[in-house]
């Protein structure tokens, strides 16, 4: 239509202004977030009803008009919650989308909510928003996954098992000095997922679309009123800064380098040629064709998803590399990567913790195994280094003394005295109880070692750790 010479494009777009044509459907469909965006509609609202509030608070907008778009906002809010709203295609994005209800409910007063914004800013404020959100979930679920493990742990302070270098029979240590392994890992796990929400705790909204606003917004009130710690220091960083979203991929992808670790060990001990453990039916399947198998599937799934997180993060780091300041349309992009990844994480814990928890642990087999091997050679040459052989002559001697047993298909401990001594004139009749398993293990006693007493000691560390993060 015309009028006074002018062409007004019927478009639902708020940016339309400057448009003498409708977008093309095609491009709509491209262009638009909504299919992945809309989870973060309640940090959205939440945004704009703290934005709005300021907006009156400063003067920029009327008192009345401001309790107006709050109030609204809410009532939006509730019935996104109760599934009464259908998001349009055509509105592109979340924000648009609530904006454009917005106005349709109260008309002119909600198009002055936008006042002092950009898109740029908001959607950097929703998705920091959303994954501190969303940390704090999946924290929480990687502590209930410690817990399970502790709990392994502490009814298995005497389960000796053989420890592993090369895949190969080592060294006799415990199961739970195998899991608090694994605990250490997760520990730090949570560390790494504190220090990111640190970085993602800076508010952004009042950077505008890269060069702030000439309004005299109280960028500090919003931010307080948002809960978070600071406000970002420089605009153009405001808006196109997302460290923080591939510092998430990056730690939620070493997390689940743990749990494939953990993965692997549990298919492999979970094999017939192990045996060392047998997981539950509740998380184990069948075959199609082989009635006979029950298959590992929740351990190898999470093996597997671990390389979907890598691509996540390498996907995310690839849209970064070569973008100039400030908002480009490629960070678009971040979402459904970070979105996946967060949702690949919250949907393998429980079923991984499950899992751990049900899985009924072979000791016997376990003890049997880490008396193969010759998992107590090296006590065997400590033996001698406490006669007063040099390590490296012991190490030679056992070296020998091994070989000749491997011939003989015998153990060290199975061998005569009077064989032993062959080796050494020192030998006496005291070194089967320096090579005996439970010895070997439990001799080991130093800080972060495999004996009861060390494991013991740690396993009580990790809950008193567990206990510190229940109020945080």
């Amino acid at each position: 239509m015309v009028w006074n010479n002018l062409v007004v494009v019927k478009n639902l777009k708020l940016w339309s202004g400057r448009f003498d044509k409708n977008t093309e459907k095609a491009v709509d469909d491209f262009n638009s977030s909504i299919r992945f965006d809309s989870r973060m509609y309640k940090q959205d609202i939440l945004g704009s009803i703290a934005h709005a509030d300021m907006l009156g608070k400063c003067g920029i907008i009327k008192i009345d008009e401001s309790e107006l778009i709050q109030k609204t906002l809410n009532e939006i809010c509730e019935d996104i919650q109760n599934g009464l709203v259908t998001f349009e295609t055509d509105a592109e994005d979340i924000h648009m989308n609530i904006e454009k209800i917005l106005i349709d409910r109260i008309g002119d007063t909600g198009k002055k909510l936008h006042t002092g914004r950009s898109r740029n800013d908001q959607v950097a404020l929703d998705i920091r928003m959303y994954l501190i959100d969303e940390c704090s979930i999946i924290k929480n679920m990687i502590l209930q996954l410690m817990e399970t493990v502790l709990g392994i742990c502490k009814n298995n302070l005497d389960t000796v098992m053989p420890g592993y270098t090369h895949l190969q029979r080592a060294q006799p240590v415990t199961l739970a000095h195998h899991f608090t392994a694994y605990f250490q890992m997760f520990k730090r796990d949570i560390g790494r997922l504190e220090d990111c929400v640190k970085r993602m705790d800076v508010m952004p909204l009042g950077s505008g679309a890269l060069a702030a606003t000439t309004y005299p917004l109280d960028r500090y009130y919003v931010s307080e009123k948002l809960g978070f710690s600071d406000i970002t220091a420089n605009s153009m960083d405001g808006v196109s800064d997302r460290d923080f979203v591939i510092e998430l991929a990056s730690v939620l992808s070493v997390f689940m380098m743990h749990i494939s670790r953990l993965s692997e060990e549990i298919i492999i001990w979970s094999t017939g040629e192990f045996s060392f453990i047998e997981l539950d039916d509740a998380y184990s399947t069948g075959s199609s064709i082989m009635p006979q198998k029950k298959n590992p599937d929740v351990a190898e799934l999470a093996r597997g998803k671990t390389g979907r997180m890598y691509g996540n993060l390498i996907s995310i780091l690839t849209v970064m590399k070569a973008l100039p300041l400030a908002y480009n349309k490629d960070m678009q992009e971040d979402k459904e990567a970070i979105f996946d990844s967060v949702d690949t994480v919250k949907m393998c814990i429980p079923a991984f913790k499950g899992m751990l928890a049900t899985m009924r642990i072979n000791k016997d087999i376990m003890r049997k195994a880490a008396g193969k091997g010759f998992t107590n050679a090296t006590d065997f040459a400590d033996y001698l280094v406490k006669k007063g052989i040099s390590f490296r002559n012991a190490h030679e001697i056992t070296g020998r003394l091994v070989n000749d047993c491997i011939a003989l298909n015998s153990g060290i401990e199975d061998m005569e005295l009077n064989f032993l001594k062959k080796y050494s004139p020192l030998i006496e009749a005291d070194v089967y109880e320096a090579i005996d398993l439970k010895t070997c293990v439990n001799q080991r006693n130093i800080p972060g070692g495999p004996s009861y007493e060390a494991v013991l000691k740690t396993v009580e560390q990790g809950y008193v750790f567990l206990e510190s993060k229940k109020d945080m």
